[in-house]
């Protein structure tokens, strides 16, 4: 299957060259970022995996901790994003997400609606080897409510696979019984349904809950939850039906207004750059009509800009 990333293995790859690269670049007064950030970006994350290690091995030094040594800022976060291994990496964002006093929601709302159940077991198996801690707990004990039960069955990774076409029907129905059609919400039975089915079998489900209702789910959602497990139930929603319309506009939300959300920014761009960034920008242009790079060009600047619309790979004005 052809990746629909931007971002390619490099062809004639040598790590140690690109050591030395990276090396030159930072030794001396000064840094050259354009050159580190034009051969971070033109490997792939297994390739930079091979130049991390070859540096260590020719200079008996760290290259991630010469990096943060002579970057900084926004551009710094971004380069060692990029160096960092995709499953290290949501481990990380996870880690730093709960840790510390306020638990980051938004986070574990992106990466848990977003992984698929095999990413998802992985992510539990190396948080555990990493922080010798087990995630689902860490998770509730910083969650509560119906938001940490859908946390909880999304940490469990075991959809059904496929679509059980006898009970599309009788789903759509205990979605409509258990919100538009009565008073008050029972909450328990969207979290039930939304994190136990398939993408495919949900897909048939919001057909049906449209025709039985006369509303789109994200609607009724909106109506009948709030807070973080209306955030939650509609990333799952959004999902189900397109993981790269709902980078889109996870983006776009990123980048309107007035500030720029940089975290969300950075993750998505680096966690889907190998993934699905062409498909994103696709929906992105489809769904706004603009492009992703002109609202990235528009809301950032410097080297941090630079390497960003490289990610990004095009305009599609």
């Amino acid at each position: 299957m052809a990746s629909k990333g931007t971002v390619k293995s490099s062809g004639n790859f040598n790590a140690n060259a690109d050591a030395e690269v990276l090396y030159k670049a930072m030794k001396g007064i000064g840094t050259d970022e354009d050159a580190i950030l034009q051969l971070v970006v033109s490997r792939s994350n297994s390739q930079r995996q091979q130049i991390k290690a070859s540096y260590k091995t020719l200079h008996g030094k760290d290259l991630i901790s010469d990096l943060k040594g002579e970057l900084g800022g926004k551009f710094e976060t971004l380069i060692v994003a990029l160096m960092t291994a995709p499953l290290a990496y949501d481990v990380k964002s996870l880690h730093d997400a709960i840790k510390g006093a306020g638990t980051d929601e938004t986070v574990l709302v992106e990466i848990l609606a977003s992984r698929t159940c095999q990413q998802v077991k992985e992510i539990t198996a190396a948080y555990k080897q990493e922080y010798d801690h087990d995630l689902e707990k860490d998770i509730a004990g910083d969650t509560s409510g119906h938001f940490q039960r859908l946390l909880v069955i999304l940490l469990q990774a075991s959809r059904q696979q496929g679509v059980q076409q006898g009970t599309v029907e009788a789903d759509a129905q205990a979605l409509f019984q258990a919100g538009e059609k009565k008073f008050g919400t029972d909450e328990q039975e969207f979290v039930t349904i939304l994190g136990n089915r398939s993408a495919e079998h949900l897909r048939k489900v919001f057909d049906a809950y449209m025709k039985l209702s006369g509303y789109q789910i994200e609607e009724s959602i909106k109506r009948e939850t709030s807070g973080n497990l209306e955030n939650l139930l509609l990333a799952v929603v959004k999902c189900a039906r397109s993981v790269p319309a709902y980078f889109a506009e996870t983006l776009y939300n990123s980048l309107k207004g007035a500030g720029t959300e940089d975290q969300t920014l950075i993750r998505v761009m680096v966690s889907r750059s190998e993934v699905d960034m062409m498909d994103i920008r696709a929906e992105y242009r489809k769904m706004f009509a603009c492009s992703l790079h002109s609202m990235i060009k528009g809301d950032t600047s410097g080297d941090y800009r630079k390497t960003l619309l490289l990610l990004c790979g095009g305009d599609d004005a």
